[in-house]
Parts: structure tokens; C-alpha cells; sequence
């Protein structure tokens, strides 16, 4: 059942104030002086400064906890190429999850642009501004392209969240999966539906974790990837296997993980029967699942099942990455998200799920209890304890493998101040909130 109407969810983006962010400032202006200070003249002891040291940036502007959500709308959600202009109340949605989860500020930054190499230069010039870069619905294959230029190039993190957020936030639930299973990652056959951004990061991930590279059958709009076929890109080849399924029910038999981030309804409920015992299913086609949770459970009560939906338990909701991940990189200045700061995030996230629950939580989801097992694999996101769990796992992460650039020398005393500070930034955007009483 839907939680709201189209005119409901186009009043909320209208009303009082167009779009759903904007800028306040933190400093004071209510005097010449201050006025003075915040411009010219006083500005300039700041801007020499930085001159003189760069990376005085990060101390005398907001720099160190500013993000870019860059798009040029080629892929937004389940919406398609619907260009810059349509996928900017996207892009500004990021911002404001970005705030209230982790207490990031962020410009969204929508580009016109659909040629490669000119969105990287675009995106390159803007460094000296921000703290690092989230890209945001971005086609496949151009965003592995992207992505790669701009970590090279660029001393700041850059982070494709179509790509990674997926796949940190199900190879959370996988290893809760494999707990609860008790089967090994090494062991697992898994079928993949879909090739594009976030499949290829996820499966990747899990190879990281473990997988093997020869019990992945990945099948795109056109059918199984494997040696034989002549149009593959470099992406897809890296999960190209010598052997060749007829169809995705035939690889199916006996599979223990199917993983779904494609289209609604390309899942049976006789594919599912077909599958190994306890098989542990992910279903992410957005809005609507490869297979819906009901059918899913109604063919194999004894599976673990994950979708994208809210309605239903194991939502793999990106939001459980992001903000956190940013906030631990950009805690740290480190110059990247590295492959061991995502696996830190998803065992992060892995171990919270694990821990009990408050009551606060469960009463926003309506339900007695939450507890570790089949139907809890994956925190919700109103969890507080997220940024204490995720961000200090991954500035950690970037501590131990040597991109921190401002390391941390008290984990402890660094945990407890993002408790306050989210606390403190939940404060704010309530006395905010109460001047807005027409909408909220």
C-alpha cells in the first residue's frame, strides 16, 4: 500500500520552500564587525593563509565536511536517462540524507554533460571546494570509466554509490547470511541477474570477501556471461565463465545466493524451489523485486530474503552506507575509499545487526522486538548507533592501510564525539523543523 499520493509527494517538494535543502550560514553577521570578518576586509587573513598552505582550507572554510552529489542523470533510480534537470531532486534527496544521518553538508552538483572525459575535467576542477565526491546515477559503463579517472587524478574521495552502496550494504547482509546458514563463502554458487554498475561492485565485493570467481553464473539482458560470447565489455568479461547456462532457470538449480539488480518478475517461484537448502536470496530490482518477498517466502520458507523495499524485512536501503562511509573518510581527510574501508563498513554494519536493538527503533517499524536472524540480517536505518559502528570502522580502515591524512589517536574519544554530534545536528534540524510547521 502506498504511503502517499503523487500530489502529496509533489507538495512536499514544492511547498513553503522549492526542493528539499539549503544553505545557512554558522557563523555569526549580525554586527559590522562580523560582517567584516565574513567578507571583505577580514577575509583576507584567511585567504592568505591558504595560500601559503592549501590545506588550510580544511581549517579556515567548510571544506572538510562538504560533498559533491555529482549526476548527469544518465541512470536515475528506476527512472532511466531522464538528464540532468529531471534527476536533480535526486541528487538534492542525497543532501538531505546525507545531513540527517551523518551530519554532512552537500552541494548537489547536476551536469549537462554526457561525454566522459569532459565530465571528469568538469568534476576535477572542482576540488578545491569540497571534501570529497559522491557520483550518483551515472550509466553503466561510462561510471566505471568515471570513477576510475577521478580516484587517480583527484586527492580526495571519490564514490560511486550506484556502484558500492549496494554492494557494501548486501555484503552486510551476506555475512550474516553465511552465519546463520552456516555455509562458507568459498562453497557458495551464486547466480547474478544483471551486469550493470551495482552488480558487478557487488559481486566483486563478495569476491573480496571470499567468493569464487568460477561458481558465478552474472547474466545480462542478453543471457548468460561466458567465453564464448564476442560483446562483452572489460567488466562483464572479469565474470565471463567457461561454461554456458542455457537460461537463468537453468542456473538456477542448486544455487545457495541469488542476487537480483535488474528487472521485476524474472524470478519464479519454481526457480526459487529449484535452489540449494537455506538458499539466501537478494532481490533488489527497484521498485519492484525480481520476485516479491511473499512469493519468494511462500516457495522456500527457509529462505533468507533481502529486498530494496521497507515494507518487508532485510531492506538493503543504501542510506545504511554513504553518509557514514563519508563521514569516517572525510573524518580522517582520507585521499580515498579503498576496497578494505567498504569490507570495514559491511562488517561493521554486520556486527551492529547482531547487537540489541533499541526500543526507539522498533517502535518506528511498529513491531514488538528485532532480533539477530532470518529476518534481521541488516540494521534499519533510524539506528543511531550506525555512525558509532560504520563511520569509526572505516576511518579506521583508512588508518590502518595508509590513506589517512589526519589519523585518529583516540577511537574512543572519537566514537563518543559522533554520538554528540549527530546528536547536537539532530537539535538544530528540530528547532529548524519547528519553523516549518506547514509541512512537517
Amino acid at each position: 500500500m502506498a504511503l502517499f499520493t503523487p500530489q502529496e509527494a509533489l507538495d512536499y517538494h514544492s511547498e513553503v520552500r522549492p526542493g528539499k535543502i539549503e544553505v545557512v550560514p554558522v557563523k555569526p553577521y549580525s554586527t559590522q564587525k562580523h560582517l567584516t570578518m565574513a567578507y571583505s576586509p577580514g577575509v583576507a587573513e584567511s585567504c592568505l593563509a591558504i595560500a601559503k598552505d592549501p590545506d588550510l582550507t580544511y581549517k579556515y572554510t567548510g571544506r572538510g565536511n562538504l560533498v559533491a552529489v555529482v549526476s548527469n542523470g544518465t541512470a536515475v533510480l528506476g527512472l532511466g536517462n531522464i538528464g540532468a534537470h529531471a534527476g536533480k531532486p535526486v541528487m538534492e534527496g542525497k543532501g538531505l540524507l546525507f545531513k540527517i544521518f551523518a551530519d554532512v553538508d552537500v552541494y548537489d552538483i547536476n551536469l549537462d554533460v554526457t561525454d566522459p572525459d569532459k565530465l571528469c575535467e568538469i568534476v576535477k576542477a572542482m576540488e578545491p571546494t569540497f571534501g570529497g565526491i559522491n557520483l550518483e546515477d551515472i550509466k553503466s559503463p561510462e561510471c566505471f570509466y568515471i570513477e576510475d579517472r577521478l580516484k587517480k587524478e583527484m586527492g580526495i574521495p571519490v564514490f560511486h554509490d550506484d556502484q558500492h552502496g549496494t554492494a557494501i550494504i548486501s555484503a552486510a547482509g551476506l555475512i550474516n547470511a553465511l552465519e546463520i546458514t552456516g555455509k562458507k563463502i568459498e562453497d557458495l554458487r551464486m547466480v547474478v541477474s544483471g551486469a550493470g554498475a551495482a552488480a558487478i561492485s557487488c559481486t566483486r565485493l563478495y569476491v573480496a570477501l571470499g567468493m569464487r570467481l568460477e561458481n558465478i553464473a552474472m547474466f545480462d539482458s542478453r543471457g548468460h556471461l561466458h567465453l564464448g560470447r564476442t560483446d562483452l565489455n572489460d567488466q562483464k568479461r572479469e565474470f565471463a565463465t567457461h561454461k554456458a547456462f542455457g537460461s537463468l532457470a537453468e542456473a538456477m538449480v542448486g544455487a545457495d545466493l541469488f542476487l537480483g539488480l535488474s528487472k521485476a518478475g524474472v524470478v519464479s517461484q519454481d526457480m526459487v524451489r529449484s535452489m540449494a537448502k537455506d538458499p539466501i536470496i537478494f532481490a533488489c530490482a527497484n521498485p519492484v523485486p525480481e520476485i516479491s518477498y511473499t512469493e519468494a517466502k511462500e516457495a522456500r520458507p527457509d529462505a533468507i530474503m533481502a529486498t530494496g523495499r521497507s515494507d518487508y524485512p532485510n531492506q538493503i536501503n543504501n542510506v545504511l552506507g554513504f553518509p557514514f562511509i563519508f563521514r569516517g573518510a572525510l573524518d580522517v581527510r582520507a585521499s580515498n575509499i579503498n576496497e578494505e574501508m567498504k569490507l570495514a563498513a559491511a562488517k561493521a554494519l554486520a556486527a551492529l545487526a547482531k547487537e540489541p536493538v533499541p526500543d526507539y527503533v522498533t517502535r518506528a517499524y511498529g513491531v514488538d522486538k528485532l532480533e539477530f536472524g532470518i529476518d534481521y540480517i541488516i540494521p534499519k536505518p533510524v539506528d543511531l548507533r550506525l555512525i558509532e559502528f560504520e563511520s569509526a570502522a572505516v576511518a579506521q580502515a583508512a588508518m590502518d592501510t595508509g590513506v589517512a591524512k589526519m589519523p585518529i589517536t583516540d577511537m574512543d574519544a572519537y566514537r563518543a564525539s559522533l554520538r554528540e554530534r549527530i546528536a547536537k545536528s539532530r537539535e538544530r534540524l528540530d528547532a529548524f523543523v519547528k519553523t516549518y510547521p506547514q509541512i512537517f
